[in-house]
């Protein structure tokens, strides 16, 4: 296994309701288990109070991940294994986040295909697009860039909840 007590990055990135959260919260309980510090830091909640006054478009979408990835870069070069799961949409801003981390990124594809994540539609927001009730919907009217080489890639459709942590953390293992 990597050697978490130097901290880490755990970025799940993906569409909506393709499994982030779940597999973070998981990851999560796994990391405690074994003894690690761990922080979360789920997009949702963090667009509730780090970057509240942020929208949708572009340049507040990535806003957004450079903030979330500015708080897990402080964490993890601090010892923590932080678990980030968040959309992050667009690839050069993952990239910059690899960057500020300097060797302590591991970005997880949670490569859900866009079928799914609609019959999911954890959140509503699959419908209230079909119904013309939002705009610029992650992977269907707004684009979604995957990551070109990431480290791990957990394809939801096809595993239990159960062996989406195992892929992860036998990936994290290597």
């Amino acid at each position: 296994m990597a050697d978490l007590s130097q901290g880490l990055t755990v970025w799940l990135t993906g569409l909506p309701s393709a499994g982030k959260t779940t597999i973070g919260r998981a990851l999560e309980k796994r990391l405690i288990t074994a003894g690690h510090r761990v922080e979360v830091l789920d997009g949702d909640v963090v667009r509730t109070h780090l970057t509240k006054g942020l929208g949708f478009s572009r340049e507040d979408r990535e806003e957004n991940v450079r903030r979330i990835g500015f708080v897990a870069h402080l964490l993890s070069r601090n010892g923590v294994v932080v678990v980030a799961s968040v959309i992050s949409p667009y690839r050069a801003v993952r990239d910059e986040l690899r960057q500020l981390h300097a060797g302590r990124f591991f970005e997880v594809h949670v490569a859900t295909p866009v079928e799914v994540c609609s019959e999911r539609d954890v959140k509503g927001l699959y419908a209230r697009q079909r119904a013309g009730e939002l705009t610029g919907l992650t992977g269907v009217d707004d684009p979604y860039e995957p990551p070109l080489r990431p480290e791990a890639v957990i394809h939801t459709e096809s595993q239990t909840l159960e062996e989406s942590v195992e892929t992860l953390w036998q990936a994290l293992s290597r």
